[in-house]
């Protein structure tokens, strides 16, 4: 077999490498939060974290618009994929996030709030374009149920992202309406979710990462929800919610880690970064809350260094940026949809 060379591996870079963006934010800004606590040393790191994510993100849009360039077939497969579509909305999941680190750490800037009316759009263009999937003609149950995993989570309930700086950045009822769309299509995506693995089973194998997506929603909802002005009482709701599914998504964690690392496994990133972020939030107060909000912190960052450190020895060995095998749509749901490094 033939080496591939670094330009054609391009053409595998599909939009879920952008997952490495929303984790590296979110863990910066879940820092930012610490900076009370712990001061210069956490806002360092939370600094330097935007950094890196902003680097990522910049080598990233190169690469898509490389792939765009000179393989654009590929770029639309990834659209059309009936599980890679979703993935699409990490693109503008990512543009609303690092203006959102911006904001935290220098206030209000031009630039920012362009990009973040960019991906805050792009979002709404990502969420309408999945949802539309389902009212397309002919689509049957074989077509719908094996495209519902947790993955879903990042087009639908994306939208609650822009409302963590639209009121800094001016937009409050942007950023409001957004999140009531994104509160609507939680629970809708939930249920389908549900009802996924009681009709098919759980998703395939590769995709058992994304699983921990599903802590995502109620711990920006609440952390959205408490700078749009909601209730304590609702922030605290939503809380035990993030919490209960930050414990659910941890008894699939052996049966991930029995696998080849992938980039799938970043679907866990921004969600335990956004669950840190969330402790923090909840415990402003120096006391055994604070200190245990802290001690998870630590471990959510190890988390995510560990995977920085397992992308790049795949990208340094080669197991990344590879061609994708066959996929298959099982009702067991354990059909290929994606390989070792896809």
């Amino acid at each position: 077999m033939t080496q591939q060379t670094p330009a054609s591996s391009v053409q595998h870079l599909g939009f879920a490498w952008f997952a490495m963006v929303m984790g590296l934010c979110g863990l910066s800004l879940a820092w930012a939060r610490a900076v009370p606590h712990s001061g210069s040393v956490a806002l360092l790191v939370s600094q330097g974290l935007g950094v890196l994510a902003a680097g990522v993100l910049v080598l990233l849009l190169l690469g898509q618009l490389w792939r765009l360039l000179r393989y654009p077939a590929a770029l639309l497969a990834d659209a059309r994929h009936p599980i890679r579509h979703v993935f699409v909305a990490a693109l503008p999941s990512s543009l609303v996030l690092l203006p959102t680190v911006w904001v935290v750490h220098q206030g209000y800037s031009l630039w920012a709030d362009v990009m973040w009316m960019l991906g805050a759009t792009g979002l709404l263009l990502a969420t309408l374009g999945v949802v539309g999937r389902w009212l397309q003609p002919g689509l049957t149950g074989q077509d719908f149920w094996p495209a519902i995993t947790p993955a879903l989570f990042i087009p639908v309930v994306g939208n609650v992202l822009p409302a963590l700086a639209g009121v800094s950045l001016g937009h409050p009822v942007w950023a409001a309406a957004q999140y009531g769309l994104a509160a609507v299509l939680w629970p809708v995506t939930l249920a389908l979710v549900w009802v996924r693995i009681g009709m098919w089973g759980l998703w395939p194998q590769r995709l058992l990462p994304t699983t921990f997506i599903m802590i995502a929603p109620p711990s920006v909802l609440a952390l959205s929800g408490h700078a749009l002005g909601a209730p304590a009482m609702a922030v605290h709701m939503l809380a035990g919610v993030a919490l209960f599914f930050t414990l659910l998504s941890f008894t699939v964690l052996k049966r991930c880690l029995q696998q080849p690392f992938g980039m799938p496994f970043w679907g866990m990133s921004f969600p335990l970064a956004a669950s840190a972020a969330l402790g923090l939030h909840l415990t402003p107060e120096p006391g055994q809350a604070q200190w245990l909000a802290g001690v998870w912190l630590w471990v959510v960052t190890g988390v995510i260094g560990t995977l920085l450190l397992g992308t790049l020895r795949g990208l340094m060995r080669g197991q990344l940026l590879q061609p994708e095998g066959p996929a298959t749509l099982t009702k067991a749901g354990v059909g290929p949809f994606q390989p070792a490094g896809g």
